[in-house]
């Protein structure tokens, strides 16, 4: 017993006899692959994620239907091809602005939920430090619901395309700008459900921040074009919907002319989202 004692002092007042002495604490035992698992899990249980994710489907195959059966029953037209590509495009691009109010109420309820039912404490006590639990939900959320942006414009791409043959428009999928559409368009989608997760972390509140997610991607872009003089017409293409929208399709209204500098300025919404959650979360109480 005293050689035992020597190597390992806190074996005769940490553990009862006949019992191992407790392993040192050494932060969490899960790995970040165990830490990305388990918020998997979490997110697929809930049927507010299969609803959301059916939902933001449905909406883009029925925006894609509706946009494209006025241009398909015009009879005897002739559209040139830089046009059938622009027809093409907008039809299936064009349930992105429907899909991202609802990735942005996902996202802010992915994290506002487990404040409201206590979840969170389990999950801070598995992963102390917090941070790693944070960034393992943000990519699980990012991946999920880019997956369910290829879907959804892929599938409106495919129902725009049945409809408009009828009257000889056509565009390729492996085009430049509708393979930017359907990528851009869910890359988009993934970063307003991440931002929108940062809000949620932030308000820990579902009124609250979906209040906010949606203030600022509709209501501000709004407000700020009812503003009169120039200082509005030069911040306008630096919000977030503003600049998102260039990604996936190039508008012309924006004086940010490459997609890859309005990825940047939406990165930086997302950015600062996330930065100020993690903060937040290393700072406040569960």
């Amino acid at each position: 017993m005293s050689t035992l004692t020597a190597q390992n002092p806190s074996a005769t007042t940490d553990a009862a006899p006949g019992l191992p002495a407790p392993l040192p604490a050494s932060g969490s035992g899960l790995s970040f692959g165990g830490i990305l698992r388990s918020e998997w899990i979490k997110l697929r249980s809930l049927r507010s994620t299969v609803w959301s994710f059916a939902l933001v489907i449905v909406v883009s195959l029925g925006m894609a239907l509706l946009m494209s059966t006025p241009t398909a029953s015009v009879d005897n037209m002739v559209f040139p091809e830089e046009q059938q590509l622009g027809i093409v495009l907008s039809a299936t691009t064009f349930g992105i602005f429907f899909g991202q109010m609802i990735v942005a109420v996902l996202g802010v309820i992915s994290v506002t939920g487990e404040y409201s039912t206590g979840m969170i404490k389990s999950t801070l006590t598995a992963v102390p430090r917090r941070l790693p639990a944070l960034a393992a939900k943000m990519i699980v959320m990012f991946v999920a619901t880019f997956i369910v942006g290829v879907i959804s414009t892929v599938g409106s791409y495919f129902v725009a395309s049945l409809l408009l043959a009828g009257n000889d428009i056509s565009a390729d999928l492996f085009d430049p700008l509708l393979l930017q559409g359907v990528f851009g368009g869910a890359l988009y989608l993934g970063l307003i459900a991440v931002f929108a997760q940062g809000i949620g972390a932030i308000l820990r509140s579902s009124a609250g921040g979906i209040a906010l997610a949606l203030g600022i991607l509709l209501v501000l872009p709004l407000v700020l074009s009812m503003i009169p003089g120039e200082w509005p017409d030069d911040v306008g293409p630096y919000l977030l919907s503003n600049a998102g929208v260039e990604i996936f399709m190039q508008t012309g209204f924006s004086v940010i002319e490459e997609s890859w500098q309005n990825l940047l300025v939406t990165l930086g919404w997302v950015a600062v989202s996330l930065g100020l959650a993690g903060l937040l979360l290393k700072s406040r109480d569960a």
